[in-house]
């Protein structure tokens, strides 16, 4: 059973940056597609970038794009988002999910593998 777990959260100022980190273990073959998501308060939980562990292709949302950098250490069996000029809209408790195959997808029910997620707060 493939677990997941977040850590790098926390409470940082607009214009900062941090890194999140998800560690696999378990059957860690059967994520070959990873990615982070995350749920501000009353919203939906919306994508935010997704990686092929197995190559180079990554995926982004439109709001993150040319800010955030999701990364895979495949020796460590870690995924990574780095997270530059944070914003207050980036605010939000964020997860990372897993899949296998190798099609990048933005929707959460086509991943299987979900971490319990990280705070991640960004003051104004």
């Amino acid at each position: 059973q493939v677990q997941l777990a977040e850590s790098g959260g926390g409470l940082v100022q607009a214009g900062g940056s941090l890194r999140l980190s998800c560690a696999a273990s378990g059957g860690i073959f059967s994520t070959n597609v990873m990615a982070w998501f995350r749920q501000a308060p009353g919203k939906e939980r919306e994508f935010v970038a997704a990686i092929v562990r197995l190559g180079t292709r990554t995926d982004y949302a439109d709001s993150v794009k040319g800010r955030f950098i999701i990364s895979s250490d495949n020796a460590k069996n870690t995924l990574y988002l780095q997270m530059n000029s944070l914003k207050p809209e980036d605010t939000a408790v964020y997860s990372c999910a897993g899949r296998s195959g190798s099609y990048l997808r933005r929707t959460t029910t086509e991943y299987d593998y979900w971490g319990q997620g990280t705070q991640v707060t960004v003051s104004s």
